[in-house]
C-alpha cells in the first residue's frame, strides 16, 4: 500500500498543472490518464474518447490570459491557437518541468473507494490488468466537457443525429438542411462552419445570448477583464461591457439575431466574431426552441416547421465521475457543492481542480487551485470546519442564482481575478489558522515538515 502518495486523475490541462505543482513541491504522488498521451480536451481525437475538440477549433481565450504563470505560450503563437498548438505547448510545460515519467498512460482510473479514514482505495486498470492501491489523497481532474446531455424533444427524428461532443468536421453535410441547438460556443462555431457547405444551417436557442467578439477596439476581449473591472458593482459592469460591445459591433439585432431577454452578464457569454456576420448573410438562420420532432421535419414553438436532415445538439455537458460508485458521490442537474469549487466539505481528502466554468480561461485557476491544495496536503495549510464550508457554500449559491438565470450550465460559474484572489486569501487564512492551531510561530514549521507527505526544502510558497 501507498497510503503516503496522491492520486491525480487524468492528464488534461488540470490534471498537468496540479501534477507540476506537487511534483515541484516534493509530494509524492501518481497520476493516471486513460489515453495515450497528455492534453484531454486538446488532444484532438483523443483516444481516450473524451475530447470534444473539432478539427478547425480555436481558443477563445487569448494566449497570455490561458498561460500558466511561470511558463508563457510561444511568441510567435498567435492571440487566439489552435488546438494543435495548445496541445504543443500542453507537452512543452511537462517536459520542461519534468514529470511525465509520473503519469501513467492507457491506464484508466476504474473505482475510488473511500477507507474511512480519509484515505482512498483507488483501483486502476490497463493491459496488464487490474490492481488497487491506497492513498492519503486524491485529487480528480477528468473534466467536464465529455459526457454530452442530450436533451429530449417530443416525437422522434429519422434523420441523422449528434451531439457536438461528436462532431469533428463538415464532411458528409454538403446541401444538407442543417440544425444547430444551443448558442453555446461550440454550437455557434459549428454552426458557421456548417454553414459554409449545407444548403441552409438554422442555429436553435430558447432565450438567444449576447454574441461578444474575439476583439473589441483591436484589444482582445479577455484583456478588459481586469482586476479593475470585476471590482465594480455589478450594474457598472453590464452598462461597461454593453457601451463595449455596442462600440464594437453596434446592435446585435441589427444583424438579424435576436436580443436576449435576460440582462448582461447574467448567462455565460457566447463568444465569436463570425455569427453576426453569417447570421447578416442569410448562411445561418435564427429559430426558437424547438417544440416537436416530426420524422423528416421539426416543428418549433413558433408554429413554423423545417424539412431537416442532420441535428447537432450543442446542448452542454453533465459532470460525471464513473469511477466513484453512486452511493458516494452521484452528481444530479450538474449541482455538485463544493468549497471554493475545489474542497469537498464531507469527505476528507478529497480535491477537484478545474471543475468550475469562468469568463476566461481555466487553466491559471486550475494553477492556483493546485497550489492551495498542495500546501493542504502538505498540512502547511489548514481548511475550515464542515460547518463553515457548508455555510460558505450555500453563500455562493444565493450569489449564483442572484446574478445568473436559473440553467445547470451555471452551477460551476466563478468570475476569474475574484477567484484567483479567493484562492490566495484562502492560502494566507489557512496558514494564519494552521500556526494559531499548532502554537507555532510563523514561519517555524518543522513539526510540520515531518509530514510524510513533504520535503522539508518545498515547503515554501514563495510565489504568495
Amino acid at each position: 500500500m501507498t497510503i503516503e502518495r496522491v492520486c491525480i486523475i487524468g492528464a488534461g490541462s488540470s490534471g498537468i498543472a496540479a501534477a507540476k505543482i506537487l511534483h515541484e513541491r516534493g509530494i509524492p504522488f501518481d497520476c493516471f490518464e486513460k489515453g495515450s498521451g497528455i492534453g484531454g480536451n486538446w488532444r484532438y481525437m483523443n483516444d481516450n474518447g473524451m475530447s470534444s475538440a473539432y478539427k478547425s477549433l480555436h481558443i477563445n481565450s487569448s494566449k497570455g490570459q490561458m498561460a500558466y504563470s511561470d511558463f508563457p505560450m510561444p511568441e510567435d503563437y498567435p492571440q487566439y491557437a489552435n488546438h494543435s498548438q495548445v496541445l504543443q505547448y500542453f507537452e512543452s510545460y511537462v517536459d520542461h518541468f519534468g514529470f511525465r515519467d509520473k503519469i501513467t498512460f492507457k491506464t484508466e482510473v476504474a473505482r475510488v473507494a473511500p477507507v474511512g479514514d480519509g484515505t482512498y482505495d483507488v483501483t486502476i486498470k490497463n493491459v496488464n490488468g487490474e490492481r488497487t492501491q491506497r492513498y492519503g489523497a486524491v485529487i480528480v481532474a477528468n473534466g467536464h466537457h465529455w459526457y454530452p446531455n442530450m436533451p429530449k424533444f417530443p416525437g422522434e427524428f429519422t434523420g441523422k443525429t449528434m451531439h457536438t461532443h461528436d462532431y469533428k468536421t463538415p464532411v458528409g453535410m454538403d446541401d444538407k438542411n442543417i440544425l444547430v441547438v444551443g448558442v453555446g460556443n461550440s454550437a455557434c462555431d459549428i454552426a458557421c462552419e456548417t454553414s459554409r457547405v449545407a444548403n441552409q444551417t438554422y442555429l436553435s436557442t430558447r432565450r438567444s445570448a449576447y454574441v461578444l467578439p474575439k476583439y473589441i477596439l483591436g484589444r482582445t476581449l479577455d484583456s478588459y477583464l481586469t482586476p479593475l473591472f470585476f471590482a465594480l458593482p455589478l450594474p457598472l459592469r453590464r452598462l461597461y461591457g454593453q457601451i463595449l460591445l455596442y462600440l464594437a459591433r453596434g446592435l446585435q439585432s441589427a444583424y438579424g439575431f435576436p436580443n436576449p431577454t435576460h440582462k448582461f452578464l447574467s448567462e455565460h457569454p457566447t463568444i465569436s466574431s463570425e455569427l453576426l456576420n453569417f447570421v447578416g448573410y442569410g448562411r445561418v438562420k435564427i429559430k426558437p426552441n424547438i417544440k416537436e420532432l416530426a420524422g423528416d421535419r421539426v416543428r418549433f414553438e413558433d408554429g413554423t416547421e423545417l424539412p431537416i436532415d442532420i441535428i447537432i445538439y450543442g446542448t452542454g455537458y453533465k459532470i460525471a465521475f464513473p469511477f466513484f460508485d453512486k452511493d458516494f458521490i452521484n452528481p444530479e442537474d450538474n449541482e455538485f457543492p463544493l468549497y471554493k469549487r475545489v474542497v469537498h466539505p464531507e469527505h476528507p481528502n478529497l480535491y477537484f481542480i478545474g471543475l468550475l466554468q469562468p469568463i476566461g480561461a481555466i487553466m491559471p485557476l486550475a494553477e492556483w487551485q493546485s497550489k492551495w491544495i498542495a500546501e493542504v496536503i502538505a498540512k502547511n495549510v489548514s481548511l475550515p470546519s464542515t460547518a463553515q464550508m457548508l455555510r460558505h457554500i450555500d453563500k455562493e449559491r444565493r450569489l449564483i442564482q442572484k446574478q445568473y438565470v436559473n440553467s445547470k450550465r451555471h452551477t460551476m460559474q466563478v468570475d476569474f481575478c475574484p477567484y484567483i484572489n479567493e484562492i490566495k486569501k484562502e492560502i494566507k487564512k489557512g496558514r494564519r489558522y494552521n500556526n494559531s492551531k499548532f502554537n507555532i510561530p510563523f514561519g517555524k514549521r518543522k513539526a510540520l515538515q515531518n509530514s510524510k507527505l513533504i520535503n522539508p526544502e518545498f515547503s515554501r510558497m514563495s510565489e504568495i
